[in-house]
């Protein structure tokens, strides 16, 4: 996969996170569904408390997201290499589609939330970097910090004058993606998870018609 593919897959995969993670944290009221440093300051807070009773959704969401990347990872490791994008993007697309279909039957999101946090965790296993900055992951805390750096560095003149733009839209990618989610959500509410999952399903589909040109020119 050439760099202006992975960089164009990689923001629209922090966009989804976002979006994800923005109609998440509305329905179970301030958790998380790809942004486990959250869940786990709630984690703590709760348990510091003595509220074991709200220290049971973080702990799950951060089991489950463990599971999802572990899931993805071992799913990456064992899959050739032009298949790998094309097989960990395919089983995220399964997991949003089922978190949607689950959601038309059930008025309660907790478990469609659960499943959403598996496949933000399976994301990871997609892309983590592209020529130098964090893309595609849930997660911007990273890129954030690095951006801070090539900041420093443009304004010292001891790196590129924009070095730093890379770093910039991927966290832009995630703002704006948490704002559509939100937006969408308010007006279609689950309806809205019908969005991440066909997008995600045509990144799938791309990676496959990626891996068979590879395949085919070597």
């Amino acid at each position: 996969m050439n760099r202006p593919l992975q960089l164009t897959f990689g923001l629209l995969l922090t966009a989804l996170a976002g979006y994800i993670d923005a109609i998440g944290f509305i329905r179970l009221s301030g958790l998380y569904t790809s942004f486990m440093s959250g869940n786990t300051t709630q984690l703590g807070v709760s348990v510091s408390r003595g509220a074991l009773d709200h220290a049971v959704m973080p702990a799950v969401l951060i089991a489950t997201f463990l599971i999802g990347s572990t899931l993805a990872s071992g799913l990456s490791i064992v899959t050739p290499a032009p298949w790998k994008t094309a097989a960990v993007l395919a089983y995220e697309a399964i997991l949003v589609f089922g978190a949607f279909a689950l959601g038309l039957q059930l008025p309660d999101m907790s478990l469609v939330s659960i499943i959403l946090a598996l496949a933000m965790g399976a994301q990871n296993a997609v892309l983590s970097s592209v020529q130098g900055f964090r893309a595609g992951t849930t997660f911007v805390t990273g890129a954030l910090f690095s951006l801070g750096q090539k900041i420093a560095a443009a304004f010292t003149h001891t790196g590129p004058p924009l070095g730093w733009i890379g770093d910039a839209t991927v966290w832009l990618a995630l703002l704006v993606g948490a704002i559509a989610g939100a937006a969408v959500y308010s007006q279609m509410e689950v309806f809205a998870l019908i969005f991440p999952a066909a997008i995600t399903a045509c990144l799938a589909a791309m990676a496959v018609l990626v891996a068979r040109r590879h395949r085919a020119a070597s």
